[in-house]
Formats: structure tokens, C-alpha cells, sequence
């Protein structure tokens, strides 16, 4: 991917890619969403805000769905966060699919990683210091700080407008609506961190990366290679480096403060490599030079590193449809580390995209044996069932997932699959409904319920439900548009 993304919006995050409109979104001041003791913006507000911003987000960039991916990056996300001085916040981490070197934190802590960021990362530990900067953004509460109008605008048209603002350099004319909507309300937008922001986010950063096992050497080290780097993208400097300065005396103050920390050795953990793999694979755009990259790496380094370099060698494979190829790769790495969930989760994969649906159940079966509780397994295992035309039991195991689980995109759209292969209608279009809300889709969410209201089996307990949530919706769509 070459497109750039401004979905920068804790680390001193300002989007001033487009001159157009620099001067502007630069002058914007946004009013503080809250103070230290919360007064301006309750908690439930704050969520709903990011919850809010999080569907605006879903309409603009590509959110991963991947339940591997995801439960890497929520592990590591929390691991950072019950070590940080507010392990009770609750934090969501996600992945975006774009290859801009980017992070960015949201209202809520909604707070997601770019794999384009990922993958110039090259320890789990810058890595880690990227999202303890960020998490540390939002524990001092310098978000809070920067938003003091929000609270004067409707939840949807503040999250429609700061997801405006950020992808302003993507969309000049999204950019230009919001401001134009800012103004006609006297509300003023400052998306703006000090520089005392942003050295404490390094210091506070840093101790959490320490007390939760990460090396702390790690930050300087990541920002060096990025100022080293910058010089050879001319104008093409990544979204990162455009919003939060790289400097040299932020370079050293960093590095002063590592050294203060005692040196041992940190490894990667078999999660962040499998990581990594996965996504250099699902952002190629030419699998070519992806197997040209993962070639070499099958003879070099460790035992644990061949192994992931043939791991991504089988996902090109997989994804290329050549499936006797990915089967051979994926079966010897089975039998070879049966306790990584991981390699049971692809070489089930193979069958199902093969459509040996019997040998892909068996596969998935075994595998959640092996793996009890393994979420991206008893998705693929959902999948596989609903194509074996198996849609009740599928169910049933939607069903066993949490209340948060069963609220993310990808579940809510199985279960409108689901109770489509089961007859269903109403529920059918009931949770397409959720599903189109979820990513931001508002009016084809509208579009759902109202199917739903005119199908057959529609009884007095579902026609309650479809009032309320089309009423819902219509509300928000309606204040969403009306500032644009």
C-alpha cells in the first residue's frame, strides 16, 4: 500500500500533510474533554465518544478482523497497561492495515497500530514502546486536555468530525465539511500536544516498559532508525515522523533515561514474530517478493526463527491458492511444534479454503481440543461450519463467545449468516444491521432494520427491538448529518 494516513491522535497529533488546509487545522482549538477530575466529560460519555470514534474509523481505513492479530496486539496492549498507573482503564488495541508507518490514541482509549509500524519495528520491544507512549498519552490525560469543546457537540458529530479531521489529508473535502461545521457552531478544535507532552509520555512510557518486561533501550533505539531513515523518504516521509518530530535531544533524553535501567536480554516472543509474518503477507501487494523475503530467513537464525520464516512462506502459499504446497508446509510445522495454536489454525485453514469441509472440521476439532478457549480457531471452526452446512451448531458456538466478542464486526456478521442459513430473516437483518452500525455504515443499517420489519417471523419481543434500535440509529444518522 502507498496510501498516507493523519490517523494520528495522541502523540502530538496534528495532520498538516495537505497545505491546503495546514493553516487551518492548524489554528482549529479543540476545547478540553474533561480535567483531572472528570467533570467536563463523564466516563460514560468518554466511552461512547470512543466507541463513537472507533465506527468513524471503521468507514475510512481498514480495521483487522484477523482474531490471531487481534489477540496479540489486545496481549500485549494489556500486559503495557496493568503495569501502567491506570491498569483499570478500559483500553482497546486494534490493528489497522495500511503500510504509513503510524499509531495513533483515540477518546476512550481506543488506540490502534498501524502493521505498516509494526513491521519496520525490529524487536518486540519497540513495539511495546510505541503503544506504552500512547497508553501513557492517555493515562496523564493530555487528551482530556486538548478536547474542551467536545462535550458542546452530539456524540456522533464529534466522532464524525475528529475522524474528519485526522483523515483530513485523505480527504480535503471531509476536512473542509468539518471545519466549515466547526466554525458555523463558534467551536474550536486544537489537536495539539506541548513538547512537555510528549517528554512525559517518553518517561512514563519507559517506566512501563521496564515493569512490564520490555527493554527500555528500546525507544531511543526505534525513534534513531526513524531519524536515520527519514532522510531517504524526500517527500514521502511517513505520517509518524510528520507528526511527532523525531529530534536528536529527544533522541538522547530518551537514551539517558534507558541507560539509568539495568541491561539484560529481551527476547521476542513467538506471538510478535507469527505477527509479523502473518501481516507482511496479508499487506503485500506482490507475493513475489514476499517469498523472496521469507527464502533465506528458512536457512537462517534460530530453529524458532526458520520455523516462522516457513510459516509465512505457507500463508503466500495459502493465500495463492497453491493449497498441496501450504498443506506439505503446514502439516510438517504441526507435527513439529503441536503446542503453537497458531500452525493448527493455518493447516486447518487449508482444507477449508480447499472446500474439504469434513477434513477442515476434523482439523479445527482437534485443534480446539488441543486449544480450548482459542478464539481465532473456533472462528475459523464457525466458518467451516456454515460452508458444511452445519448452521445450528455454528450458532451454538457464536453463542459460548463474551458479550464484547460477540459485539465485534466480524461475529455479528457471522451471525447474520447464520440465521440466514437458518431461515431466520428477521434476525438476519437484525444483526447485518449491528454489523453495518459497527463499521460505520449507519444508513445501511437503517436499510437492514427496516427489512427486518417487513420479513415473516417477526414477533411482538423482536418488532420492540427493531423499533428501538431503528429509532437509535435515525437519530444518530440525523445529527451526524446535521452539520455537514
Amino acid at each position: 500500500m502507498t496510501r498516507k494516513r493523519c490517523l494520528l491522535f495522541a502523540l502530538g497529533l496534528l495532520c498538516t500533510g495537505n497545505p491546503a488546509y495546514a493553516l487551518d487545522i492548524d489554528k482549529i482549538e479543540l476545547p478540553d474533554m474533561g480535567d483531572s477530575s472528570g467533570t467536563l466529560i463523564s466516563p460514560v460519555q468518554e466511552q461512547q465518544l470512543g466507541a463513537a470514534f472507533f465506527r468513524s474509523l471503521h468507514a475510512q481505513v481498514a480495521i483487522n478482523q484477523d482474531a490471531e492479530i487481534d489477540q496479540y496486539i489486545e496481549a500485549i496492549g494489556h500486559k503495557l497497561v496493568t503495569y501502567s498507573d491506570a491498569p483499570a482503564y478500559p483500553f482497546h488495541f486494534f490493528v489497522v492495515l495500511d503500510n504509513a508507518i503510524n499509531a495513533f490514541a483515540g477518546p476512550g482509549g481506543y488506540i490502534g497500530v498501524n502493521s505498516g509500524l509494526i513491521l519496520t519495528t525490529e524487536a518486540e520491544s519497540e513495539l511495546a514502546s510505541v503503544m506504552a507512549h500512547e497508553i501513557a498519552h492517555v493515562t496523564q490525560r493530555h487528551l482530556y486536555r486538548a478536547f474542551e469543546a467536545a462535550s458542546r457537540l452530539s456524540i456522533p458529530t464529534a466522532a464524525a468530525t475528529l475522524a474528519a479531521l485526522l483523515l483530513g489529508t485523505q480527504s480535503p473535502e471531509m476536512a473542509q465539511a468539518a471545519i466549515m461545521a466547526i466554525q458555523a457552531g463558534s467551536i474550536q478544535f486544537q489537536i495539539d500536544f506541548t513538547r512537555a507532552n510528549e517528554q512525559e509520555a517518553d518517561r512514563i512510557g519507559m517506566q512501563t516498559l521496564s515493569a512490564s518486561s520490555f527493554d527500555p533501550r528500546s525507544m531511543p533505539v526505534f525513534f534513531e532508525r526513524l531519524q536515520q531513515s527519514s532522510r531517504y523518504y524526500g517527500q514521502g516521509v511517513p505520517e509518524f515522523l510528520r507528526t511527532h518530530p523525531v529530534t536528536s535531544s529527544r533522541i538522547s533524553d530518551t537514551r539517558g533515561r534507558a541507560e539509568k535501567y539495568p541491561y539484560k536480554q529481551y527476547p521476542d516472543s513467538i506471538g510478535y514474530l507469527l505477527t509479523r509474518a502473518k501481516l507482511r503477507v496479508l499487506t503485500a501487494n506482490d507475493y513475489a517478493s514476499v517469498l523472496n523475503y521469507f527464502a533465506p530467513r528458512q536457512t537462517q537464525g534460530t530453529k524458532l526463527q526458520r520455523a516462522v520464516a516457513r510459516y509465512g512462506t505457507g500463508l503466500v502459499y495459502l493465500q495463492s491458492q497453491k493449497f498441496e504446497a501450504a498443506e506439505a508446509v503446514f502439516k510438517e510445522l504441526v507435527e513439529i511444534y503441536p503446542e503453537q495454536p497458531q500452525y493448527a489454525t493455518a493447516f486447518a485453514r487449508v482444507a477449508l479454503e480447499r472446500q474439504d469441509y469434513t477434513i477442515a472440521l476434523q482439523r479445527y476439532r482437534e485443534g480446539l481440543q488441543r486449544f480450548t478457549g482459542n478464539e481465532a480457531l473456533k472462528q475459523d471452526y464457525i466458518m467451516a461450519l456454515l460452508k458444511a452446512g452445519k448452521p445450528q451448531l455454528a450458532k451454538q458456538i457464536v453463542l459460548m463467545f463474551d458479550a464484547k466478542a460477540q459485539q465485534q464486526p466480524v461475529h455479528l456478521e457471522l451471525l447474520a449468516q447464520i440465521y440466514n442459513d437458518l431461515k431466520q430473516p428477521v434476525e438476519s437483518h437484525r444483526y447485518l444491521a449491528e454489523y453495518y452500525y459497527a463499521i460505520g455504515q449507519t444508513e445501511a443499517a437503517i436499510l437492514q432494520i427496516k427489512l427486518a420489519q417487513k420479513s415473516p417471523g417477526l414477533n411482538f419481543y423482536l418488532s420492540a427491538i427493531l423499533d428501538e434500535r431503528l429509532g437509535y440509529f435515525i437519530h444518530e444518522e440525523q445529527e451526524r448529518k446535521r452539520n455537514q
